[in-house]
């Protein structure tokens, strides 16, 4: 499938690790411009050049910043003044007893979580709706509508980011600008495979026993019985930047393995 990606310039937050590297390989194979985000400039370059080595001729350019403030977003919207895709995927989470959580926590996850697409989506959806054209596209979580216990923080956080997400398809009406929420479910990503790895430490198992023990105690609703994969995701957002998608607007769209039990 033509996805007419080619000339489209992305930036994908947080795309040094996880689902966001996936993203932003997927967004470079179908020929879009790709600025790689990250706090650490060698580890920008490292993602370029692993991106640049499985898809040769790769358009990639680094954005070292720190989203989680408002001065790096200003410091990136400084630089680039105009983009055609923002996936605001850049987000943290940790478990954490609830009892236990400070104040600073609860700001802290804001900040990261929410403010940096909230900061992002205030500049560059504007230019976007200016010109009729572009895509917005936020990385939730599963935990948006089925909250965990273990993480208070991180799922509020994800729930506020369909609100946001909404509102934003709303200012965008009678255009061809579309504002939308991905919501992964438990996704094999660097770190989940190394937490994998530690998470029994006396039995002598291998990441794919670990992975199966996991999600027959841990996930059991789930209907494929495995972690998604990143590229699963980067496949679904990369979907979603392109022309094809433009009559999915404003809407919550669920990647879970059917983990969720739910018919919405």
């Amino acid at each position: 499938m033509q996805l007419h990606l080619q000339g489209k310039t992305a930036l994908v937050t947080g795309s040094t690790a996880g689902i966001g590297k996936a993203i932003a390989a997927s967004l470079a194979a179908e020929g879009a411009n790709v600025l790689i985000n990250g706090r650490r400039e060698e580890k920008v370059i490292n993602t370029i050049r692993e991106i640049r080595d499985r898809h040769a001729g790769g358009k990639l350019e680094s954005v070292v910043a720190d989203l989680g403030t408002e001065q790096g977003c200003q410091q990136v919207i400084e630089k680039y003044a105009d983009i055609d895709i923002l996936i605001n995927n850049l987000g943290i989470f940790e478990a954490a007893e609830y009892f236990d959580i400070p104040d600073e926590d609860w700001f802290r996850f804001f900040e990261v979580n929410i403010m940096s697409g909230v900061r992002l989506s205030r500049h560059y959806l504007s230019r976007m709706i200016q010109k009729k054209e572009g895509r917005v596209i936020f990385i939730a979580s599963e935990a948006a509508i089925m909250p965990s216990q273990e993480m208070a923080h991180y799922s509020a956080t994800k729930t506020m980011q369909l609100s946001i997400s909404r509102s934003l398809a709303e200012l965008a009406k009678g255009t061809n600008v579309t504002v939308n929420t991905v919501m992964p479910g438990s996704t094999l990503t660097e770190g989940v495979e190394a937490w994998l790895n530690t998470l029994y430490p006396n039995e002598k198992m291998t990441v794919e026993e670990a992975e199966k023990r996991f999600i027959r105690e841990n996930r059991p609703t789930s209907i494929i019985q495995r972690l998604i994969r990143p590229e699963e995701i980067a496949n679904l957002v990369t979907f979603l930047s392109s022309p094809l998608s433009s009559a999915i607007n404003g809407t919550a769209l669920r990647i879970d393995g059917g983990l969720v039990r739910s018919v919405f």
